[in-house]
């Protein structure tokens, strides 16, 4: 026979063998060993004989019909991967035909000795690919990989199977969600079909292209697939290569628990984790030895850890250095006061003059302490201070309280009641106060009111409606679902043109299970946000781009049970479409936004759009001389907004007006006048600003009953404006009542 025919039959023969092959990395024999070509998983060294490795199932897409798979232990733990159309797109220049030896008399082919292995593959704990090639080199054995490392859109991409088990870490496909989910040690990363978007432990990660199936085999950048396996690499342009150094050393960690150590007094609890890169199992730890549970001197300790794999391989030291402080000392408590004796219902002025050594921030507990006391005798007050950890000192002293009165009872409360605290005043005789009279304008806000249902069973669409200009928010919704949820407040610009979208206020409170303290919390924050302009900022959006905003307000996952209030002022220039809308916490709420469904109102609670939501009150009257009232929230002197519930096109009626902004001028006050909130609609937990100073509605605890009143404001001896600005807490019930009340005459 003619060689050169002899030479073409041989080629063709090692192409139908390597055909036979399930597609994965093949190592390619690179002695001149007489044989069939090697199967799956198979090396063979130059002068030794074959090497058998740990071999894994092959696609079934990637096994021609008919074709004999060798022998190989399964791997049970991979699930196949579905077959896919040719991708045209994709660049990849397959490894030239080599020049295959003369058959055999017996019929087998004999493999070339591959002179590349000898130049390229001498260095241990290395692979190298080679570009447009299924070429591979671990640690100077010869493997083809399933498909050539290809350019597509200028981005190279890898077979991911051919990596992941080129570096020893496990993976599986999941057909339903059409992912490829890789494992290394804690690590677990998810690749998904036709997306730029992998993650790690949860964790969003962008990546220069998509992944895509092509011939059966999942392509992923080769950027990103060395990233996500912490993998170094080079690249030789001369050699067309990319040379990626292999770990195989365990990696050892530690963490120390407690935030501040003190000599002698802290137990230190070291948390250790450990892992290897392809899965040895840990076997040995070791420790430095100035290890200690409790350091007896104050100093920098540096603690060392290490541990070593089933292999005999040491991980690098891992090191942590621990700061240990001078002994914790108590605090010390002190206070004086005014006067060493006083009459009764005469004012007490205490001082405190506690403090710490470490100059912490201390707690108080005070025990006796009043205003005025209204018996005469000894009397003992005792101040508790408590430093944050645990340490407390306590400090007593005893005044004398003689026969003679000064102040009642009332009047002591009326006179010298802090802003914030509560004094009692017949509840049953407020409503019978005079209403003042006042001239009311607006302010155009659109205000959202996202608040029913309020108790949310289902993921879903809260709340859609579209705004343009000044818009505000008031969210409301307790998760009462059995996985954590997030809530979202999503823009979308359906506009042919950029829109920005600026934040002017906003506060956002939980989640915790109170309803009364969200709605407490977020108003106070969204006060503050006023005074300090610390939320301001702006968003572009581009036409058809949708982008969650407020995104404070889903920062943090709803626990069963738990509830978040949100209040914000925010202004577009073109119409931008609102979506409030609550989602598992591992899902996308972009994605989802298309297939949510829109939720219907729980029938108790409010949802709608209603125009003119800032309310400017501006009373011109002199308001102290007597006892008067200005209600809000009643529906008859201050009625509800009218506007509608986008999601059903109905009628919606803002009971209790929660959501608008009262901004309340009173131009003179009186001299000597109480102001105080009154509660007329059940239990209320909030607060307001008093001429830009924000006062709590109450301090400590809640207003419960009508008879109960916070002290919001106490003029001078001359007239004066007053100006407050007041919102209803989520939560918390109306009408309400600003009292004005003449205050008692002082005394010496």
């Amino acid at each position: 026979m003619n060689f050169k025919k002899l030479t073409l039959v041989a080629a063709l023969a090692v192409t139908q063998a390597a055909a036979a092959v399930p597609a994965y990395a093949v190592p390619v024999s690179t002695a001149g060993v007489t044989g069939t070509v090697v199967s799956t998983a198979q090396a063979v060294q130059p002068s030794e004989a074959v090497v058998q490795p740990e071999a894994t199932d092959p696609l079934p897409s990637e096994v021609p019909a008919g074709t004999v798979t060798p022998t190989a232990t399964p791997n049970p733990g991979v699930t196949p991967e579905p077959a896919a159309s040719a991708d045209p797109s994709a660049t990849a220049t397959p490894v030239p035909t080599e020049t295959a030896a003369p058959a055999a008399t017996d019929g087998t082919v004999v493999q070339p000795q591959n002179t590349v292995n000898a130049v390229y593959g001498t260095s241990a704990n290395q692979l190298i690919l080679h570009m447009n090639s299924r070429q591979m080199y671990k640690n100077g054995i010869s493997y083809l990989a399933n498909q050539p490392m290809a350019v597509k859109n200028g981005v190279s991409y890898v077979s991911i199977r051919a990596m992941v088990e080129m570096v020893g870490v496990s993976y599986t496909y999941e057909a339903k969600t059409k992912e490829v989910v890789v494992t290394k040690g804690s690590s677990v990363m998810r690749f998904k079909t036709d997306s730029k978007i992998y993650t790690v432990n949860g964790t969003k990660v962008t990546m220069k292209g998509p992944a895509y199936q092509f011939k059966g085999t999942f392509m992923v950048p080769l950027t990103s697939i060395t990233a996500a396996l912490n993998l170094p690499y080079t690249v030789d342009n001369i050699g067309k290569r990319v040379i990626l150094t292999l770990n195989t050393k365990p990696t050892a960690t530690f963490s120390v628990q407690s935030t501040e150590i003190f000599a002698g007094q802290t137990y230190i609890n070291y948390t250790t984790s450990s892992s290897s890169p392809n899965g040895t199992p840990i076997v040995e730890e070791r420790w430095s030895d100035n290890k200690q549970d409790i350091y007896d001197q104050p100093g920098y300790y540096t603690v060392t850890y290490s541990v070593r794999d089933a292999n005999g391989q040491w991980s690098d030291p891992y090191s942590v250095t621990i700061k240990v402080l001078q002994p914790n000392q108590p605090p010390v408590a002190n206070f004086t006061t005014n006067k060493e004796e006083y009459k009764m219902g005469e004012p007490i002025t205490l001082t405190d003059l506690s403090y710490d050594p470490e100059y912490e921030e201390l707690t108080a507990e005070w025990t006796n302490r009043a205003l005025a006391f209204f018996n005469p005798g000894p009397v003992s007050i005792q101040l508790k201070v408590t430093d944050k950890h645990g340490l407390s000192s306590t400090f007593e002293k005893t005044i004398n309280i003689t026969s003679e009165q000064l102040y009642t009872q009332d009047e002591v409360a009326k006179l010298f009641t802090v802003p914030g605290d509560v004094i009692s005043m017949d509840g049953g005789m407020i409503p019978g106060l005079p209403n003042l009279t006042y001239n009311l304008s607006s302010e155009n806000y659109k205000l959202i009111r996202s608040n029913s249902p309020e108790t949310v069973n289902q993921e879903g669409v809260l709340y859609r409606e579209t705004s343009v200009g000044n818009t505000r928010f008031l969210v409301h919704h307790l998760n009462n679902m059995s996985t954590r949820q997030k809530l979202y407040v999503i823009a979308t610009n359906n506009n042919l043109y950029p829109t920005t979208i600026t934040t002017q206020y906003s506060g956002i409170a939980g989640p915790v299970t109170s309803p009364e303290y969200t709605g407490k919390i977020s108003i106070q924050k969204y006060y503050n946000s006023m005074l300090t302009n610390e939320k301001y900022s702006t968003t572009i959006l581009q036409p058809g781009e949708s982008r969650a905003i407020l995104t404070d307000i889903n920062k943090i996952a709803m626990k069963p049970g738990e509830v978040l209030s949100l209040s914000a002022d925010l202004f577009s220039d073109l119409t931008v479409q609102y979506d409030v809308v609550m989602v598992e916490e591992s899902k996308d709420p972009i994605a989802q936004l298309p297939i949510l469904p829109i939720l219907d109102r729980d029938g108790v609670h409010n949802r709608g759009t209603y125009p003119d939501s800032t309310r400017i009150i501006t009373v011109s009257d002199v308001v102290g001389t007597t006892q008067s009232k200005l209600i809000l929230g009643d529906n008859k002197n201050d009625l509800n907004l009218i506007g509608i519930d986008p999601m059903t096109g109905t009628e919606a009626s803002n009971a209790g007006n929660f959501g608008v902004l009262y901004k309340i001028r009173f131009e003179h006050v009186a001299p000597n006048t109480l102001i105080t909130f009154n509660p007329r609609g059940g239990n209320y937990l909030g607060s307001l600003m008093v001429n830009n100073t924000i006062v709590n509605l109450p301090n400590k605890g809640s207003l419960s009953s009508n008879d109960m009143n916070a002290v919001v404001y106490r003029s001078g001896n001359q007239e004066s404006s007053v100006e407050i600005v007041f919102s209803v807490a989520s939560g918390s019930n109306l009408p309400v009542n600003f009292v004005f009340t003449p205050l008692p005459a002082l005394k010496q």
